[in-house]
């Protein structure tokens, strides 16, 4: 596996743009961006067939970590994946929305 993946910034990641969250249920349920469909990482590998097939496709995590590994995967596979540098932390903290399943308040950590 290389030790670069595709990297953009979260000003760069249209509003609207075709996101896969690889986080945990907790995080996903703590908020999400609004176009992002949930795929934790842990089940990634048993779900291949859910995976959005867009180009590119925005993956997304908690601070960029595990969507970094989540987009090596991808493209292993033939994924045109993009890793969002930073997070989820990244872009509640740059104002983009972030939204709840439940209408609560999120709760980006």
């Amino acid at each position: 596996m290389s030790d670069q993946v595709p990297t953009v910034s979260v000003s760069d990641v249209p509003a609207d743009a075709p996101m896969l969250d690889v986080r945990e249920l907790d995080e996903w349920t703590a908020g999400h961006a609004p176009a992002a469909r949930h795929l934790p990482m842990s089940e990634l590998a048993g779900r291949t067939g859910e995976i959005p097939g867009d180009d590119p496709l925005y993956v997304v995590c908690r601070s960029g970590g595990r969507s970094a590994r989540v987009v090596a995967y991808l493209a292993q596979q033939g994924f045109p994946a993009v890793n969002v540098a930073g997070g989820m932390q990244e872009w509640s903290a740059s104002g983009r929305d972030v939204v709840t399943d439940d209408g609560s308040a999120p709760r980006i950590a």
